[in-house]
């Protein structure tokens, strides 16, 4: 495993990127938009920044991993060449199939196609391709270069030997892997993702206010954020998506996603990426002030 390449250069893909980057791996970055990919370059270097003010990598390792990340807007110049393919486009299946089948004909038989997917079935993903052997999940967490998990999803298909290359691989990124069958949302989202939807419908219900549910988990539970605060980091679109899947892949009425949810999403309130969700997010403060329509 020598040339990786990255398909989508958002919050997950260049994350992504850095990591394999830093560690001296080839990085084909690929994204639709040149004006995202430059975003995402200029984001890998600030990050890269304050890992070097942390004296965490020097500033000779920075100046390294950014040679080593390449851009392209042509997927198949970017991943013909790959030995690993990681897919981290938009949480939509019918996107993620189309890349699927496409990413099966340019990349050399021998190559894996992996999905940073944290919900959809790697096993409906492998079957649009030649290969369902050599496909399977590598579910980042974000931010990427901070978390330590990669949960490794194995598709009805997914070999013995393409799940032993990516565990070892992703040991070799400093991160800890952890294998799982391919089942809505994983375990990560499975579990996750019911609290906040629960979280979501107690403020729907007004068992209590957005900072007060987060205050509870906070310091009650020990959670680094709480609920409310961590599904606008995500995103709330994503919640939603994540959710949706639950649902329909059990059948079971504990997964329906909140009405509340639904509304902000259709109203465009999708959290920390737009702006506002529960919380205000003001571009360069840390400060969390509760969202107009949910204060007191």
């Amino acid at each position: 495993m020598k040339n990786i390449a990255v398909i989508g250069s958002g919050t997950m893909g260049n994350g992504i990127a850095h990591v394999f980057a830093l560690k001296g791996y080839k990085v084909s970055l690929v994204d639709i938009s040149r004006q995202a990919l430059d975003k995402a370059i200029q984001t890998i270097g600030t990050n890269l920044d304050r890992q070097v003010s942390k004296e965490q990598i020097t500033a000779i390792d920075k100046e390294q991993a950014l040679s080593n990340i390449s851009t392209h807007t042509n997927m198949k110049e970017g991943a013909q060449q790959a030995d690993l393919v990681v897919e981290a486009a938009t949480e939509r299946i019918d996107l993620k199939l189309e890349v699927f089948k496409q990413l099966d004909q340019f990349c050399k038989p021998e190559s894996i196609l992996a999905s940073n997917t944290s919900s959809i079935s790697i096993t409906k993903i492998a079957s649009v391709t030649n290969r369902p052997e050599k496909v399977i999940g590598m579910h980042f967490m974000n931010p990427v270069p901070v978390m330590k998990l990669v949960e490794v999803i194995r598709g009805y298909a997914t070999s013995d030997a393409t799940a032993s290359v990516v565990m070892d691989l992703s040991r070799k990124l400093d991160k800890v892997p952890t294998e799982v069958n391919d089942y809505p949302g994983f375990v990560a989202n499975r579990i996750l993702m019911p609290m906040i939807n629960e979280a979501i419908y107690s403020l729907y219900e007004g068992v209590a206010g957005v900072e007060e549910i987060d205050t509870v988990m906070k310091l009650g539970m020990a959670h680094p954020m709480g609920p409310l605060q961590l599904a606008d980091f995500i995103g709330l679109d994503v919640c939603l998506s994540i959710l949706q899947v639950l649902y329909q892949g059990f059948g079971n009425p504990k997964y329906a996603p909140c009405p509340l949810l639904v509304n902000m999403v259709q109203a465009g309130h999708t959290g920390a990426k737009n702006g506002v969700g529960f919380y205000v997010w003001q571009k360069g403060s840390k400060e969390l002030i509760v969202a107009p329509r949910f204060a007191k």
